[in-house]
């Protein structure tokens, strides 16, 4: 079967591969997934554990525009302000495995693989936490990651956030770390599933729209784009060497903060949406 990837281009830049996480690489949103262990670690309640599945559902059917992942930083600010970094890595500690494992793409992983193979960087850049994003780009080997980055004071979460990685600041951010690294972005690649996520797309020379929303499907048949179709969530340990556990993987925890926030406003849009 012969790849969409070009092998066989040859140029003096060294281009990178840059990878969306949620819908692209995982199969489901990466921080809606931990509600229930959170339910169970007391640190949210039942009806946060119900409207998460909910926004999950609606997440996968029709993804989230601005004025929604706006909303869902203002309740990650809210939420988060005050939890104990030490309780949520004890929680998230035992589920991180059980969780993440099953929720790959094959198709994504095989990309990923792909891409290192021909001497590429892989990197991930996402809205979700730092504290989401690095252990998952760890377990897929990725040599980097952009991600929104909340602020810790006294092992607590102050609520604040440094740096959102949305929509421009992806971009932004993948322009300086290309610079830092002597990245080539027309000879790069990119993969996302959002229309939020055009800027990061439209950075690189070959960016690809991968199980599109409504309107970046249009937005890349304007442009000419690859749409790719990924569709078979594997466990990630069947295709690769997962490394042994380590503290700072439990911090993946900050990413169900996200979640509550997309949860709760997605409900009460929905309830608004129907009186």
């Amino acid at each position: 079967m012969t790849s969409h990837l070009d092998h066989g281009r040859l140029a003096t830049g060294r281009p990178a591969a840059f990878f969306d996480l949620d819908k692209t690489i995982i199969a489901k949103s990466s921080t809606l997934a931990f509600s229930r262990s959170f339910y169970a670690g007391g640190l949210i309640s039942r009806r946060s554990v119900l409207r998460s599945a909910y926004a999950q559902f609606v997440y996968l059917v029709g993804g989230a525009d601005h004025d929604q992942m706006e909303k869902m930083r203002d309740f990650l600010s809210e939420l988060c302000a005050g939890w104990d970094v030490a309780t949520v890595q004890e929680i998230v500690a035992d589920t991180l495995h059980h969780i993440v494992d099953p929720l790959v793409f094959d198709e994504a992983v095989s990309l990923v693989e792909e891409h290192r193979l021909a001497g590429r960087d892989v990197i991930i850049v996402s809205a979700s936490g730092s504290e989401v994003v690095e252990p998952i780009g760890e377990m897929l080997g990725a040599d980097a990651v952009i991600a929104t980055r909340m602020r810790i004071e006294d092992g607590r979460y102050t609520g604040e956030i440094d740096f959102y990685a949305y929509a421009e600041n992806k971009a932004a951010a993948m322009r300086d770390l290309a610079a830092a690294k002597g990245y080539d972005l027309d000879r790069s690649y990119a993969y996302s599933d959002s229309a939020t996520d055009v800027d990061m797309l439209e950075a690189v020379g070959h960016p690809h729209a991968v199980n599109p929303d409504k309107e970046l499907r249009r937005h890349a048949t304007t442009k000419g784009w690859p749409i790719l179709v990924f569709n078979r969530p594997v466990a990630l340990r069947t295709r690769v060497r997962l490394p042994a556990g380590k503290p700072t993987l439990a911090a993946l925890a900050l990413g169900t903060a996200a979640a509550v926030g997309g949860a709760i406003y997605l409900g009460s849009r929905r309830r608004e949406a129907g009186a």
